[in-house]
């Protein structure tokens, strides 16, 4: 077998296909709900946009015969990510609300350092000084892309700090879920845990009036929340984690495009030099994860 065809790459290729895709869909998602929040609360949004979701959810579980596997949604693992997804949820979007995108965004994107630390210390995948050299550089790359303001870092930034943290974990635990479990139904428990506490603290915030195009916007960011939610859950299903990871900046890189064709902004040369950090990081990376023998990606 040639070491194109070796299972191994297979896996972190499909891993990280499923990532790239999911954050496109969680991208364009950001931008309607940021967009709709300026008139809504961020609990009404997250319920309207969870009826949805969850509907959209069901009928895919039904049509592939997922819903025969009901008690599945009882595991502990299965429990505990959905309910980190639900705080990260709500934890992000209040942040998002109150911060810049740029400072938001380029928080929230610090998960994949935290995930690939946390791959190391509690999964016990190997990552040699050149793997974490381009990690922390893909790191800068965002930093540079974003160059967030010293006097945007509130309070708030805290929040969306913790909102990181929390999406960690959440990837963290869709490693412990058992592969015989659909990723639909994974997908399904996170959109019920959400859509629950949404409805909890729905009578906080209370209730405002809409208007027809802002449910047809929370609708599409519904359709693309339930399709991120099932890559993101497939993208740590496959391939290994330190290597998947990274490609989360593929976000940004969407971003920057988004902001050209809709805005027409342009990045200065200090965000190019971002980009061109946050690229060949990730084509190190996954060149690096290919060419390491399979032994070696794990800790026995």
């Amino acid at each position: 077998m040639s070491p194109d065809a070796s299972p191994a790459r297979q896996s972190n290729r499909r891993g990280i296909a499923y990532v790239c895709a999911a954050m496109v869909f969680f991208v364009v998602n950001d931008a309607l709900m940021k967009h709709v929040g300026q008139e809504l609360g961020v609990a009404q949004m997250i319920f309207i946009r969870g009826l949805m979701t969850l509907s959209m959810l069901l009928a895919v579980a039904r049509a592939t015969g997922a819903t025969t596997r009901w008690p599945r949604l009882g595991d502990r693992p299965l429990i505990v990510r959905a309910l980190l997804d639900a705080l990260g949820t709500l934890l992000y979007l209040l942040a998002l609300m109150h911060l810049p995108l740029a400072n938001a965004t380029a928080i929230n994107l610090s998960m994949p350092l935290m995930m690939a630390l946390a791959a190391v210390l509690l999964l016990r995948e190997r990552a040699g000084l050149p793997r974490w050299v381009a990690i922390v550089a893909g790191f800068v790359g965002v930093l540079l892309v974003l160059q967030p303001q010293a006097q945007g870092f509130n309070a708030w930034a805290l929040v969306c700090l913790a909102a990181t943290l929390a999406q960690a974990g959440r990837e963290l635990y869709t490693r412990r879920i058992d592969p015989a479990v659909p990723s639909i139904l994974v997908t399904l428990g996170s959109a019920i845990a959400v859509l629950t506490v949404a409805a909890l603290l729905l009578p906080l915030q209370g209730w405002q009036p809409m208007r027809p195009m802002q449910l047809l916007q929370l609708a599409l960011a519904a359709a693309l929340l339930a399709g991120g939610y099932f890559c993101v859950v497939n993208s740590m299903r496959h391939g290994e984690m330190s290597v998947v990871a990274p490609f989360r900046y593929v976000g940004l890189l969407v971003a920057v495009l988004m902001g050209w064709l809709v805005w027409r902004e342009v990045p200065n040369a200090l965000a190019w030099g971002g980009i061109t950090l946050m690229v060949g990081s990730g084509l190190f990376l996954l060149l690096e994860g290919r060419a390491r023998p399979r032994g070696l990606q794990r800790s026995p």
